[in-house]
């Protein structure tokens, strides 16, 4: 029986020394932990490291493209001089010119046809203020045109006989007869040529797509007037009949001493036909 009761006397001793450690080590902790969280607080305020740089992608040049531009545009209009002289304003403050300007006036109508050369960057802020209101749009067409391609080819055969006429120049400072020099000659000028002819259409092409052209025609309708013929006096018209009646008396002489050369020939036949018929009478 003693035995027992100093068993669990024993076992709760151990119980207890085991909890008190336990609750110790928990303090420990709590306090570790309290300090690490002051510290934080009073710790001053670190900046974040900074992000690392991103990458910007490379950007690939891409050729400019070359587009030919064109346009067509009719215009009906109240005061025809007025708008006349605001678009010759407008054609200037865009930097254009007239490559042609026609004055028509009929009966019934009276009308500019323009041909107006313009700035590529310029060519749709001048339409736009064309249909802000100047007059009543008739119709409109506008054309755009990819020639990217024909400058390409032309750029990649310019430069390629550049490179022929070099080598045919390098030939002909070592040509050794005169037959060698004369053909080389005849190569150099025929490439000579073929370059001056594609520096032309190159230069042809750079010009229509610099400058695009709009065709604008501006009208203004005319109201209906009889308008009868003035006549002459009756002495004045008499001059002119008399006058028109001797130049044609006049042009008929003449016209009868141009054909001499048929007197002649009817004279002729009239004389061995009268004698034919003299000579079968007496028969």
């Amino acid at each position: 029986m003693k035995k027992i009761i100093a068993l669990l006397a024993l076992t709760v001793l151990i119980i207890s020394c085991h909890q008190k450690q336990t609750n110790e080590v928990m303090l420990d902790m709590a306090g570790v932990e309290e300090e690490m969280n002051s510290a934080v607080r009073q710790a001053p305020d670190v900046p974040a490291p900074p992000a690392p740089p991103v990458e910007k992608p490379e950007i690939q040049e891409v050729n400019k493209k070359k587009i030919i531009k064109d346009g067509r545009m009719g215009l009906k209009v109240t005061d025809l001089e007025k708008t006349k002289t605001r678009i010759d304003t407008l054609v200037r403050s865009f930097g254009g010119y007239y490559s042609t300007e026609n004055f028509n006036n009929t009966d019934w109508e009276s009308s500019y046809n323009l041909r107006i050369r313009l700035p590529f960057s310029n060519f749709e802020k001048f339409i736009a203020v064309i249909e802000s209101g100047i007059g009543e749009i008739q119709y409109k067409e506008i054309d755009a045109r990819d020639v990217t391609d024909q400058f390409i080819d032309l750029e990649t055969r310019l430069e390629n006989k550049r490179n022929y006429l070099t080598r045919y120049n390098d030939l002909l400072k070592q040509a050794k007869s005169v037959k060698e020099v004369l053909e080389i000659e005849e190569k150099i000028r025929t490439l000579e040529e073929e370059i001056d002819s594609t520096i032309g259409r190159l230069k042809y092409l750079s010009d229509l797509v610099d400058y695009s052209t709009l065709e604008l025609i501006i009208s203004k309708r005319k109201d209906f007037k009889y308008n009868p013929a003035d006549r002459d006096r009756f002495s004045e018209r008499l001059k002119q009949s008399l006058s028109k009646g001797w130049l044609g008396f006049v042009d008929f002489t003449l016209f009868l001493i141009r054909i001499w050369p048929a007197w002649i020939i009817v004279i002729i036949l009239i004389y061995f036909w009268r004698r034919y018929r003299k000579t079968r009478l007496k028969k």
